[in-house]
């Protein structure tokens, strides 16, 4: 098993503490890209990781697979779940990786001198074997992976709105292309709000300077 402690510093150092849920996420991230027989923190972009929650967990991943949104190799589907998938770019392999369901209480069993659960599991995380700690799935993506990944450099304009849409993540209706937002609703919606008129504004401002 690689060492964890350059991984797990990593990870810690963007918080205050390290926790049982950045160990998790360093043990999958690591556990994730072996099982596709990829080495992590290489330069190239052969490795994509989808994830399924953020928070702690989401940087211990971060710290053991180089894999950042930034580098569009790190997406988010927020199901709430320890978990993550990875994908070969190359091949279009996936292997999702979870804890076995009972994992809390297998840490207990795994380290019985400790009184707490939380210092059992911060213990029992780091040491216990892969193949007990975690289920390994080859999976079946539901788009093709050049989907997910798309083409960088690609523009166009949403025909309601106006706004940009980048990494073809237009929707095609009529033949006229429009954002996720303005053609099947997101995650926020529009305020509509009464609008100063501009000598009122200009009174305002008037009024603040003096």
């Amino acid at each position: 098993m690689k060492d964890l402690k350059p991984f797990l510093d990593e990870s810690s150092s963007h918080h205050d503490h390290l926790c049982p849920r950045q160990i998790l996420g360093v043990r999958i991230g690591l556990a994730g890209a072996a099982a596709l027989g990829l080495e992590p923190n290489l330069p190239g972009k052969r490795l994509l990781v989808i994830i399924e929650s953020d928070g702690c967990f989401a940087d211990g991943v971060i710290a053991a697979t180089g894999c950042t949104v930034g580098h569009r190799r790190l997406r988010m589907e927020d199901y709430g779940k320890v978990a993550a998938t990875f994908v070969d770019v190359k091949t279009g392999l996936a292997i999702r990786v979870a804890p076995v369901g009972d994992i809390r209480q297998l840490a207990c069993s795994y380290t019985p001198e400790k009184s707490r659960h939380y210092f059992a599991q911060m213990q029992a995380y780091q040491t216990l074997p892969e193949d007990k700690l975690f289920s390994f799935h080859e999976v079946q993506l539901t788009m093709p992976v050049e989907q997910i990944v798309s083409r960088p450099g690609v523009r166009v304009e949403c025909t309601l709105c106006g706004e940009e849409i980048i990494n073809e993540r237009e929707v095609v209706l009529d033949g006229k292309p429009y954002c996720i937002s303005c053609s099947q609703g997101g995650y926020y919606r529009p305020v509509a709000r009464m609008e100063s008129s501009a000598a009122e504004r200009s009174h305002q401002n008037v009024s603040v300077i003096g």
